[in-house]
């Protein structure tokens, strides 16, 4: 049988960088339809320090503009695609997206791969994804740390499980970049890179309020765990003066 067409998803443009606008109401037909089409590829979660990193990146920039989906998780995201374009992308806190995303993989009987994270904390998080998604296949867990030796040995792994999702976090090295280099070893499911996911899953970190991220004020707690990155502030003012530019020089365009 052949494969079937996947979801047409609106695609913008910020600041010469993709992103998809996707309701909840959509996310399920856009997911089944993107693996009946065999069409999986890499799930970004995306910034607003993210786009300013793919501008100057073009390793970066190249692994997000060949996305199969580009999902905001900054509030920043959200305000600069409406005031540059009229459209205005639905925004996700990152842990409740890949819930949403385990729940329609587990609505399908699908599988799911877990890399990086401390082996504690990647065992902690395979039971609990385990006991909130009985119907979801885990088919293989690999720990960060792993020695370039090993390399090959567990993308063969990976490869062999098949994943419906690969689910990657803390530890790997190289992070998105490691799954962009490897990605035409890897098979066509989907891949997820998110830096805290494990440890929020395992219950060791917290993930915001729902007050504070609809705010968004979440990466203020970011700040206070590792104070340097209140230096972000003149990465803000630098975006905001972008998106001035943009709209009186540039007209953004829908893809």
């Amino acid at each position: 049988m052949d494969a079937e067409e996947p979801v047409n998803i609106e695609r913008i443009t910020l600041l010469k960088i993709p992103l998809d606008i996707v309701s909840q109401e959509q996310l399920p037909e856009v997911i089944s339809g993107l693996i009946k089409a065999r069409a999986g590829g890499n799930i970004v979660l995306l910034s607003v320090w993210d786009l300013l990193r793919a501008r100057r990146d073009r390793e970066y920039r190249t692994f997000i503009q060949g996305a199969s989906l580009v999902i905001p998780i900054s509030k920043s995201l959200v305000d600069g695609a409406r005031f540059l374009t009229g459209k205005t992308p639905i925004r996700y806190m990152p842990f409740n997206f890949v819930i949403s995303l385990l729940s329609i993989l587990e609505k399908g009987e699908y599988s799911c791969y877990l890399l990086g994270g401390r082996k504690q904390i990647l065992r902690k998080t395979e039971k609990n994804i385990r006991q909130t998604f009985p119907s979801l296949r885990i088919v293989g867990r690999f720990p960060q740390g792993w020695k370039r030796s090993e390399e090959a040995t567990l993308l063969e792994a990976i490869r062999k499980a098949a994943p419906s999702l690969l689910l990657a976090g803390k530890g790997i090295r190289g992070e998105e970049r490691w799954i962009v280099r490897n990605s035409s070893i890897l098979n066509q499911g989907f891949r997820l890179w998110c830096s805290d996911l494990f440890e929020v899953f395992a219950e060791k970190k917290k993930r915001p309020s729902p007050g504070v991220f609809n705010r968004g004020f979440e990466w203020l707690g970011y700040c206070f765990r590792q104070p340097l990155k209140f230096f972000r502030v003149f990465l803000y003012l630098y975006y905001r003066f972008l998106l001035i530019i943009y709209r009186l020089f540039v007209r953004e365009r829908a893809k």
